[in-house]
C-alpha cells in the first residue's frame, strides 16, 4: 500500500466524420518537456502528439458507439499517437480509414475480451497475479503474474478460454501509494500524508478527491501548511480506491493542478484518454511525471485487498503519492492508488478514474476558473425546463426524477443542451402497465439531441444519459 509509510460528427454507418475538431489551447512548456524527457520524443512530437490525442479521445466514443458489435478497442501508436480503431468485421476497414483512423480487424469483439475479464473478477487469484485488463492491442486480457504456472492454474479454474489471455511476466506485486500523492500534500488525523485530486463540489460544499486508502469516512485533514482542511465524507477501498474530502472555509477550490516544473496547470474536463495515450502525474513526493496509458478497467489484486476499474500506466511513482492527480492535457483522468517500481529505475502505478467518484458521489468537477460549467442554455422556447448534472456512464429522469401524465393524444417534443465535447443521449420512455418502454430515442455521438413522438395518453418520462463525458445539461420539454 502507499500510504505514509507506503505508496499505497463522427457517425459511422458509413463512419462520416461531422464533428469539428475542438481547438485545444496552447499547451504548456512544462508539459511539452516532460513529454519530452520520459518518453523520449521530440518537442515537435510531443506538441502533435496531444493535439492528436486531443482529436482522438473526442472521437473515439462515437466511434465505439457506431461500431456496435463489431467494436474490438480503440489506442494509440507511435510517437505522435495516430489513432487505431479495432473491429472484428473487415467491411468496417474503409469507413474506418475515412473517419481519419488506421483499421485493425481482430479475432475477438470488446465485448467478448469484457466476458473474460469479467470471470475473472469472479475467481480470487492467487497472491503472484498482480493484476489484469483487456488490451485491445494485443486483442486479448492481460495477466501480469511473478509466476506464470500459478497464473495459468488461475485461468483453468476460472473456466475462461485461455487463448484469450496473455500472461505478462511481472516482477513486483502493486502496493498502495500511501504516504503521498497528486498535486499538493495534505495531513490526515491518522499521521499519514497524501495528495489532493481533483477539486469537486457536492451541492454547494466544495472538497477535492483522493485515494480511499489514505483515509476513512470521518478522518480529518490538514492542509500542506498545516492549516485545518476538511473531512472525509466519501471513502470506498477496497473495491475501489476513492474518496472525497469536504473542506472549511479556510479553503477555496480552484480547478488546477500543481504541476511542479510544468507550472499551475488548468483543468477543463474529465475526457477519457484512451490506451497508449500520453498521461501525465503530480504527487507531493516525486512531484511531475509523464507516461502513458497501458489498459483501462484494470483489476488489482493488492495485498490489502482487491480494486477494480483502475487504470493502468507507466507513469512512474513512490510512497507519498497515493490520491495525486493524473491528467491528459487539460483533462482530469484520475487519482493515484498504487503500482511497483520507482521514479529512479521506472515502474508501474495504477489511478481510479475521476469520473467513476463524480457519480457515485454526486460530484461535479471544478473546472479552471474556480467554478464549475453552468447549464447550458440552447433549448430555448419549450413549455417547461429542467437542469441537471452527471458524470460519464450516468442516467437521469424528467422531470424532476418523475413522470408526467399526457391525457390527450398528441406531440412530445424534448431538446436536450448538454456540454460541447460529450455525448450525451435522451430517451421518451412510456409506462405500459408493468414496466416503462422506449418509445422513441435520440441518441447520436453529439452532446445536444431532439426528440419529437406523436403518442397516445399515458405515463411518460425522459431519461437522460452520460454516454461520455461529464457536465450540466438543460431539458426543455412540450407535451400534450
Amino acid at each position: 500500500m502507499l500510504r505514509t509509510p507506503a505508496l499505497i460528427a463522427i457517425a459511422i454507418g458509413a463512419l462520416v466524420v461531422t464533428a469539428t475538431p475542438a481547438v485545444a489551447a496552447k499547451p504548456p512548456s512544462g508539459v511539452i518537456d516532460a513529454l519530452q524527457r520520459d518518453l523520449g520524443i521530440t518537442k515537435e512530437q510531443a506538441i502533435n502528439r496531444l493535439a492528436n490525442e486531443t482529436r482522438g479521445n473526442a472521437a473515439a466514443p462515437g466511434l465505439r458507439k457506431k461500431l456496435g458489435d463489431d467494436y474490438a478497442g480503440i489506442w494509440y501508436e507511435g510517437a505522435e499517437s495516430a489513432l487505431v480503431v479495432a473491429s472484428v468485421d473487415p467491411a468496417d476497414t474503409a469507413a474506418i480509414n475515412r473517419a481519419g483512423a488506421r483499421a485493425r480487424i481482430v479475432a475477438r469483439s470488446f465485448a467478448q475480451l469484457t466476458t473474460v475479464k469479467e470471470s475473472l473478477d469472479k475467481t480470487a487469484p492467487p497472491a503472484s497475479v498482480h493484476s489484469w485488463a483487456i488490451s485491445p492491442q494485443d486483442n486479448s486480457v492481460v495477466v501480469r503474474t511473478s509466476d506464470e504456472a500459478a497464473a495459468t492454474a488461475w485461468l483453468t479454474s476460472s473456466g475462461v478460454d485461455a487463448a484469450a489471455v496473455k500472461l505478462e511476466q511481472s516482477a513486483e506485486r502493486p502496493r498502495l501509494f500511501y504516504e503521498i500523492r497528486g498535486g499538493d500534500a495534505y495531513y490526515t488525523s491518522e499521521g499519514y500524508r497524501c495528495s489532493v485530486g481533483f477539486a469537486a463540489r457536492r451541492g454547494t460544499q466544495l472538497g477535492f478527491t483522493s485515494a480511499g486508502h489514505c483515509g476513512g469516512v470521518g478522518v480529518t485533514t490538514t492542509g500542506y501548511n498545516r492549516v485545518a482542511q476538511g473531512t472525509f465524507q466519501i471513502s470506498s477501498f477496497p473495491g475501489n480506491d476513492y474518496s472525497w474530502i469536504a473542506t472549511n472555509s479556510n479553503w477555496t477550490a480552484p480547478g488546477v493542478v500543481n504541476g511542479y516544473s510544468a507550472g499551475i496547470l488548468p483543468v477543463r474536463g474529465s475526457a477519457v484518454t484512451q490506451p497508449q495515450g500520453s498521461v501525465c502525474r503530480s504527487g507531493s513526493t516525486t512531484q511531475w511525471h509523464c507516461g502513458t496509458v497501458t489498459a483501462l478497467n484494470s483489476t488489482v489484486n493488492y495485498q490489502e485487498g482487491t480494486v477494480y476499474g483502475l487504470t493502468r500506466t507507466t507513469v512512474c511513482a513512490e510512497g507519498g503519492d497515493s490520491g495525486g492527480a493524473f491528467i491528459s492535457g487539460d483533462q482530469a483522468q484520475g487519482m493515484t492508488s498504487g503500482g511497483s517500481g520507482n521514479c529512479s529505475s521506472g515502474g508501474v502505478t495504477y489511478f481510479q478514474p475521476v469520473n467513476e467518484i463524480l457519480s457515485a458521489g454526486s460530484l461535479t468537477l471544478i473546472t479552471s476558473g474556480g467554478g464549475s460549467e453552468p447549464p447550458p442554455t440552447g433549448c430555448d422556447g419549450f413549455e417547461e425546463t429542467y437542469s441537471g448534472s452527471l458524470s460519464s456512464n450516468q442516467s437521469t429522469y424528467e422531470p424532476d426524477g418523475s413522470y408526467y401524465l399526457s391525457s390527450t393524444s398528441g406531440t412530445h417534443s424534448a431538446c436536450l443542451d448538454a456540454p460541447d465535447g460529450t455525448d450525451f443521449d435522451v430517451y421518451l420512455q412510456k409506462w405500459n402497465g408493468s414496466s416503462w418502454t422506449v418509445v422513441a430515442r435520440s441518441d447520436s455521438p453529439n452532446s445536444d439531441e431532439t426528440i419529437s413522438y406523436s403518442g397516445t395518453s399515458g405515463y411518460y418520462r425522459y431519461r437522460v444519459h452520460a454516454y461520455s463525458g461529464s457536465g450540466s445539461y438543460t431539458l426543455g420539454l412540450n407535451h400534450p
